[in-house]
C-alpha cells in the first residue's frame, strides 16, 4: 500500500502526455495567435490555476485541476483563446496534466476526463434534457400526485357511504365495487354522451373497478391513462367483428391449463379479478358471474402437471390468482410445490395496483412459505406510472421481501403508455418501488374489442429502444408480442460484417461502430485451458 510520502514521490515523477491528453492540448493550442487577451479574462484563469496548484498540494484533490482544464477548453471554443494568450505557461499545465493522473486511482488523465469523458456526459445529458423537463406533468405518478387521489378518496367515500374500516380492507373494497353506471357517475365527473355510452357498453361486457382504483382517475383529462383501462367505451362493442376463439383455446393440453412452451405451463385458477381492465387478453373468461372452480378441475390441471415431468416452472394465474382465498391459494401452492420436477412457481397479479388492500401479514405469509420450499416470483402488470402510490409501493415492497421477484409485464396502450416520455417514467417509477421491467406486450390482435388501443410495432421499437443507454438497464423491458408464443419485437443492431467485424449500430444515438468478433479458428480450436496439457495418448 503507498504512504502519501511515496504518493507524493510518485506524483512528482516526469512522464509523457498520454495520446488522450496531447490531443486535449492540441485543441487548447489550435489558435495560435499570441496577442494577450482581455485582462479580466486572465485574471479569471489566474485564480483557477491557482487553485489547481494549491488545491493539489495535499496530493488528494483533481478536482480544481478539472476545473482548469474544463474552463480553459470552453475558452477555446467559444472565445478563442489559448492558454498562452490567457498568461498561463505550458509546461505549468503539462505538470497539473501529470499530477492528475498520478493523483486519480485509476490513473486516468485529464484528457480523458475533460477532452473525452465529460463531453461524453454532456452529451447524454442533452438526450434525457427533454424527458426531465416534461415528465412529472405529462406522465406524474402516482407519488407525484398522491393529494389530488386523497382528495378523489375523500369525495368518493362520501359518495359511496364507505367508512375509513371499509376503504382499507380488500372486503371493503369489493363490496363496494363500481359494477354500474349509475354508481360510476356517481364517483366520477363524466359528461352525459359518455355515461350513456358506457351504458351500451356494459350490456355487453362486465365493468367493475374498485374505489381505491377509482381514486387514482385524475380529472382535467379526456383520457386519464387509468381510466382508459378500467371504463369500457363505445370501440369494445363498436369494433367487434367476426368471433375468434378464447385466447389460448388451442394452447389447452388439459383442464384449466394453457402450454405454448415444453417447461412451462400457466393454471388458469380463477376467471375473477378485482377490476376488469379494457384491454383484457382474457375477456371471454370473464364470464357473467365469479367463479372458483372446484377441487376436481384444479385436480385435473395438477394431474397433467404431475404426468409431464418436463414442466419446472408453473404460472397461476384467472382472472387475478391473488383473488383466489387465501386457504385455496395456500393449497394451491402447496400441491405445486409437492411435484418433484416442478422448481418455480409464479402468481400472476394486478391486486397491488387494483387493490393493494389484499396484500397483509397472512397473505404475505403464505407467499414467503411456499418460496422457501421453491422459488415463488409474483408478475404484476402495471402500465403507467400513476398506477403507483405510497400505498401500492408499499405492497410492492412488502411483497419483495417475500418472493424471489417481482416482475412487471405492461402492455403497449395507445394514450396510457405509447411515449417515450410516459414509458421511460414507467419503468423507472415501477423499479423504485421495487419491481423489475420484464415485458412490454405488443397489444393483442385476437381481441377486435380493444383495436383502438393498439400500438403499431414500429412505434413500440423506437419507445423500447430509445431506452438504452438512457436508463438504467434493468429497468428496461423486452419488447414482445403474442403470438403462439411470445415473440421478441427487438430492430436489431447488427447491420453486418466488415473486415472481419460486425458493424453494430448504438440505439441510443444511431452512431455505427466496428466491433470485432470472436476468431473462428481460435474458438474451434479444441486444446484450450487444461486441455493443452492432456496426454496425447489419451493416458
Amino acid at each position: 500500500m503507498l504512504t502519501e510520502t511515496d504518493q507524493a514521490q510518485d506524483i512528482t515523477k516526469a512522464g509523457p502526455l498520454d495520446a488522450f491528453t496531447q490531443e486535449l492540448f492540441d485543441d487548447l493550442y489550435i489558435n495560435e495567435e499570441s496577442t494577450a487577451a482581455p485582462e479580466d479574462l486572465r485574471l479569471h484563469v489566474a485564480g483557477l490555476l491557482e487553485a489547481a496548484e494549491t488545491g493539489t498540494a495535499d496530493l488528494r484533490h483533481t478536482g480544481p485541476i478539472v476545473a482548469l482544464f474544463a474552463e480553459l477548453q470552453r475558452i477555446a471554443h467559444e472565445l478563442d483563446w489559448n492558454p498562452g494568450q490567457l498568461g498561463l505557461a505550458r509546461e505549468d499545465l503539462e505538470e497539473l496534466a501529470l499530477r492528475h493522473a498520478r493523483i486519480d486511482e485509476h490513473g486516468v488523465t485529464i484528457g480523458g476526463r475533460v477532452g473525452k469523458a465529460l463531453p461524453i456526459v454532456h452529451e447524454a445529458r442533452t438526450r434525457i434534457a427533454d424527458y426531465l423537463e416534461r415528465h412529472a406533468i405529462e406522465a406524474p405518478s402516482g407519488l407525484e400526485v398522491w393529494d389530488r387521489i386523497l382528495a378523489n378518496q375523500a369525495r368518493i367515500k362520501q359518495a359511496l357511504g364507505m367508512s375509513d374500516v371499509d376503504w382499507d380492507s380488500y372486503s371493503g373494497q369489493l363490496r363496494h365495487a363500481i359494477e354500474n353506471v349509475d354508481t360510476l357517475a356517481s364517483v366520477l365527473d363524466l359528461p352525459p354522451q359518455a355515461v350513456e355510452e358506457v351504458r351500451r357498453v356494459t350490456q355487453t361486457y362486465r365493468m367493475r373497478l374498485t374505489p381505491y382504483y377509482a381514486s387514482l382517475i385524475l380529472s382535467g383529462h379526456d383520457n386519464d391513462p387509468v381510466l382508459l383501462q378500467a371504463v369500457p367505451t363505445g370501440e369494445m362493442v363498436d369494433a367487434v367483428g367476426e368471433e375468434i376463439p378464447p385466447v389460448a383455446a388451442d394452447h389447452s393440453p388439459a383442464r384449466l391449463i394453457d402450454q405454448f412452451y415444453p417447461r412451462v405451463a400457466t393454471i388458469k385458477a380463477t376467471n375473477m379479478c378485482a377490476m376488469y381492465c379494457t384491454h383484457c387478453l382474457r375477456i371471454a373468461h370473464i364470464g357473467a358471474k365469479d367463479r372458483i372452480y372446484g377441487k376436481e378441475a384444479y385436480g385435473e390441471a395438477l394431474d397433467y402437471i404431475r404426468a409431464n415431468p418436463e414442466i419446472r416452472d408453473v404460472l397461476v394465474t384467472g382472472g387475478d390468482a391473488l383473488v383466489l382465498p387465501n386457504a385455496m391459494l395456500q393449497w394451491l401452492l402447496g400441491e405445486l410445490d409437492g411435484i418433484e420436477h416442478v422448481r418455480m412457481k409464479r402468481l400472476g397479479s394486478r391486486i397491488p395496483v387494483t387493490t393493494p388492500q389484499r396484500v397483509d401479514e397472512e397473505l404475505l405469509d403464505i407467499l414467503e412459505a411456499s418460496n422457501n420450499r421453491k422459488p415463488l416470483r409474483v408478475v404484476t402488470q402495471i402500465n403507467t406510472a400513476q398506477e403507483i402510490t405510497p400505498v401500492s409501493k408499499a405492497a410492492f415492497t412488502a411483497i419483495s421481501r417475500r418472493v424471489a421477484a417481482v416482475m412487471n409485464q405492461a402492455v403497449l396502450l395507445k394514450g396510457i403508455n405509447d411515449s417515450k416520455i410516459k414509458m421511460w417514467k414507467l419503468c423507472e417509477t415501477i423499479q423504485e418501488a421495487y419491481v423489475r421491467p420484464y415485458y412490454v406486450f405488443n397489444c393483442s390482435y385476437r381481441n377486435p374489442q380493444f383495436s383502438h388501443l393498439r400500438v403499431p410495432v414500429a412505434t413500440g421499437q423506437e419507445i423500447v429502444e430509445s431506452m438504452y443507454g438512457n436508463i438504467s438497464g434493468d429497468a428496461i423491458p423486452r419488447y414482445i408480442a403474442t403470438a403462439g408464443g411470445k415473440i421478441p419485437l427487438h430492430r436489431t443492431n447488427m447491420l453486418g460484417r466488415k473486415e472481419g467485424g460486425l458493424r453494430l449500430q448504438k440505439p441510443w444515438s444511431g452512431d455505427r461502430v466496428l466491433y470485432p468478433d470472436a476468431d473462428a479458428r481460435e474458438y474451434g480450436r479444441k486444446d484450450f485451458g487444461f486441455a493443452r496439457f492432456r496426454d496425447t495418448d489419451g493416458a
